[in-house]
């Protein structure tokens, strides 16, 4: 278990660059294309990012019915446009760091209340409104992807940038349709499995060791970064990236 904890690590520390900060080329390809390009990008950043899927994935878990899933998944949708447009428009932003930490967290949660956690730890007779909380971390979500849209150049305030913006969102929702019906694939086979009672809960704990991971990430990134293109876990290790801050300390500190 050790062993694999220490290369699922890196590697997601190394997805990181791509869950924090627009490359150049992106930002290039925003300004010289339409709203199209946005679209594409809104869709590409659901497909690509593990912490909202993982969060999907934990919350349609043990949904059985076509109408929980529609009615769910549309209360998550309306929480994270509802922050992903206002907050974009309004010019309201956080740390991403931190914000993406709060994410984390939202899975961490996911996974550990589809284990009946507070039933077993907390001796409740049941878990928080599931609706209400997948409404409220849906609204964290939104804020998260507000904060990447806004390193976007979507150009002055007006009926431009709003139509930027809500093109980005359409990306994000059908990005979400493609992942969704992936997951629910991979759902369907599991619950054909004679096991899959049994294999729920590992699942789920698996659910909670990712997003506990994600949860260290994005603190470290917050501790020892300034930029979202300088995630230390790009060179070539983590003792590597410390040696190199211990030494420039010490350089500032002998030209004192």
């Amino acid at each position: 278990m050790s062993k694999l904890i220490r290369g699922f690590v890196p590697l997601l520390f190394s997805a990181n660059l791509f869950a924090h900060g627009i490359s150049e080329e992106a930002k290039q390809a925003m300004i010289d294309g339409g709203l199209l390009r946005y679209v594409w990008l809104g869709a590409e950043h659901m497909i690509t990012g593990y912490d909202h899927l993982l969060f999907l994935f934990g919350v349609i878990f043990f949904l059985k019915t076509f109408k929980d899933i529609v009615r769910f998944i549309s209360i998550f949708t309306l929480g994270h446009s509802i922050t992903l447009i206002f907050a974009t428009f309004m010019g309201i932003t956080a740390n991403y760091w931190l914000v993406d930490a709060v994410i984390a967290i939202s899975v961490i949660y996911k996974g550990f209340d589809n284990n009946k956690g507070f039933q077993e730890y907390f001796g409740m007779n049941k878990s928080p409104s599931l609706l209400w909380m997948v409404f409220i971390f849906g609204l964290i979500h939104g804020f998260g992807l507000s904060t990447r849209l806004q390193q976007l150049p979507l150009g002055e305030k007006g009926s431009g940038m709003l139509m930027r913006i809500i093109s980005f969102n359409v990306g994000v929702e059908l990005g979400q349709i493609v992942a969704l019906a992936i997951m629910l694939l991979i759902i369907t086979q599991l619950r054909r499995h004679h096991m899959f009672k049994r294999l729920s809960r590992v699942f789920n704990d698996g659910i909670m060791l990712a997003g506990f991971m994600l949860l260290l990430m994005q603190l470290h990134g917050y501790l020892h970064t300034s930029g979202p293109d300088e995630f230390g876990f790009s060179e070539d290790n983590h003792i590597h990236h410390h040696m190199k801050l211990e030494n420039e300390q010490e350089y500032q500190h002998d030209n004192l």
